[in-house]
């Protein structure tokens, strides 16, 4: 076989494979994706290994013989040629490859911290002015997508014409319905014989969930749906889009549904905003109709304000901790650490007037104990809030209200933040082995030791607010006692000798309580302040404390020793 054949036919089966493998794996045609170069470096090794194997023959002959196809070879010129061929690979091979790294690296966020840092503008807002109180948290989601997902197919079980075909999807989007959260989840076809057997009548309806209420209803479409993840070839959700806008590098694609109830997915478009491949972030918003594969793609300025999906939680989270760990520097979030603050691993969700929002605490890179605030971030538009709002991070609340019921071995999903008579408080669902939610939590931010639970908000709230009064955070009215909001009432002084001290644990934490001289009891919490074990009986202290509803009992805030003369 002569050169040019044998160069025309590694072409072919070059085309061949790639367009295989191009409609599997679908990768955007679009420089700034990685998948694009990586998929132009398979190109390349596929023609090297066509155009290798198609001259196996004919090598492996002149090796032995020093004869080729027209005669004895001339080995000077027919190496020259095949060193010319191998530096041609290695060129071609090695432009995605250099690509991929240079690209990469100069993209990193070693090289652009402060444009990292810039990514977004996080303005400071006012906690009681966006999360005003009322009587009962219907904004929040308080069950998660684990639980959802749990009666989303108890409830798909009683429908037995739909549950042997179809199986809810599991993802479930967060979305705004008439201003109260929703959790909607489609079916999906269970396998390929399914998907054989049922494409002609579609997917037919959705799984929608009150995570509230903690309800669930199934929906069923008016048109059913053809293009879905579980579907195959064509009717693929991924490869419908992909066919459609070849360019685009996709990120999420989450099921929603219009103010007419219609269904939609909303898939988001990503671009770099730094360097070739660095900062990628939501730049555009396809609307897929899965019934009829028509679409429209909006900036994300000029999406509908029916979508609530645009970004994703995790995104917004990464977006805030390139901001808070970079704008000091590269080497300052490496080593010092500087006034660097993180989000926590989690997010939660709150609805405010037409939008969701993701909630998430913020934390100081150098403890992982208490947040110094909170960000939200709205899911459409990808706008941030801050609240300065200092307490005990997530973890620590979900672990008291554990603590709480500890003999149940109930776990707590992830809270939110809510406004209790001007406390900011976590709440929280506490759920059985089974995923199933027992009961409300509330926790205090800024003291964990403070939680109440019932079986119900009312409940919940009525506990807590009781709490709140007997530890003197709040006045026999259930108010703030200075009635300025977030603004902490002033502690009363004194001094005192310890005549007794005593260590009790009560709800998982351990209170040390002082018996002092003037027949009072004043208690505080261990893990507020480990120097209270270096407390002897005689120290003479000068105190501050807040009364509680409990007669000869006080909150003890701060003391220091009295040293005698």
């Amino acid at each position: 076989m002569n050169k040019q054949k044998r160069f025309l036919l590694s072409a072919l089966i070059t085309v061949v494979i790639s367009a295989v493998a191009y409609y599997f794996v679908l990768p955007p045609i679009n420089i700034y994706a990685q998948a694009f170069w990586i998929s132009l470096a398979f190109v390349v090794l596929v023609f090297g290994a066509a155009y290798v194997l198609l001259g196996a023959k004919s090598g492996i002959k002149t090796f032995f013989t020093g004869k080729t196809d027209k005669g004895f070879a001339d080995k000077t010129k027919e190496k020259k040629k095949k060193t010319r061929e191998r530096i041609a690979f290695f060129v071609c091979l090695g432009v995605p490859v250099v690509v991929l790294v240079v690209g990469n690296l100069l993209s990193s966020t070693f090289f652009n911290a402060t444009q990292y840092s810039n990514i977004i503008e996080v303005p400071e807002a006012v906690f009681e002015d966006d999360m005003p109180e009322s009587d009962l948290v219907t904004n929040i989601p308080l069950m998660d997508s684990d639980s959802a997902n749990i009666i989303g197919n108890r409830k798909l079980g009683e429908l037995s014409e739909v549950v042997s075909q179809y199986q809810v999807n599991g993802i479930y989007s967060q979305i705004n319905s008439g201003g109260v959260p929703r959790k909607v989840s489609s079916l999906e076809y269970v396998d390929f014989f399914k998907w054989l057997n049922n494409r002609d009548k579609g997917v037919p309806g959705y799984v929608s969930v009150d995570p509230v209420n903690f309800s669930a209803d199934y929906v069923k479409f008016e048109e059913p749906i053809k293009y879905t993840d579980s579907a195959y070839f064509d009717e693929d959700l991924t490869r419908a889009l992909r066919f459609s806008y070849p360019t685009k590098i996709f990120g999420t694609a989450m099921f929603e549904l219009d103010e007419e109830g219609n269904p939609y997915y909303i898939v988001s478009c990503m671009a770099p905003k730094i360097g070739i491949f660095g900062g990628m972030d939501v730049s555009e918003v396809i609307i897929f109709n899965p019934c009829d594969k028509t679409s429209e793609i909006y900036s994300v300025d000029d999406t509908p304000s029916w979508v609530d999906n645009v970004f994703s939680g995790t995104l917004a989270s990464q977006k805030y901790d390139w901001f808070g760990t970079l704008k000091n520097g590269y080497w300052n979030s490496v080593i010092g650490n500087k006034d660097c603050k993180v989000t926590t691993d989690d997010y939660g969700y709150i609805v405010i007037g037409d939008d969701v929002w993701f909630f998430t605490g913020v934390t100081s890179v150098v403890s992982d104990e208490s947040n110094i605030g909170f960000i939200i971030s709205n899911a459409r538009t990808g706008e941030y809030k801050f609240y300065s709002v200092v307490g005990a991070e997530e973890y620590s609340a979900m672990g008291a209200a554990e603590g709480e019921v500890q003999e149940k071995g109930y776990q707590a999903s992830f809270p939110s933040l809510i406004n209790v008579s001007g406390e900011a408080t976590y709440i929280m669902v506490l759920k059985d082995a089974n995923g199933i939610v027992k009961l409300i939590a509330l926790v205090n931010v800024e003291n964990y030791g403070l939680v109440a639970t019932g079986n119900t908000q009312e409940e919940a709230k009525k506990a807590y607010i009781e709490l709140l009064m007997q530890e003197g955070v709040l006045d026999d009215e259930g108010n703030r006692p200075s009635g300025e909001g977030n603004t902490a009432p002033t502690p009363s002084e004194a001094e005192v000798t310890v005549t007794n001290k005593e260590i009790y644990t009560v709800g998982g934490e351990s209170i040390v309580y002082l018996t002092c001289d003037d027949g009072k009891i004043y208690k505080k919490q261990l893990s507020d302040d480990e120097t209270m074990l270096f407390l002897s009986v005689g120290d003479k202290l000068k105190i501050t404390y807040f009364e509680t509803k409990t007669e000869g009992i006080r909150k003890l805030v701060s003391w220091s020793k009295i040293e005698n003369e």
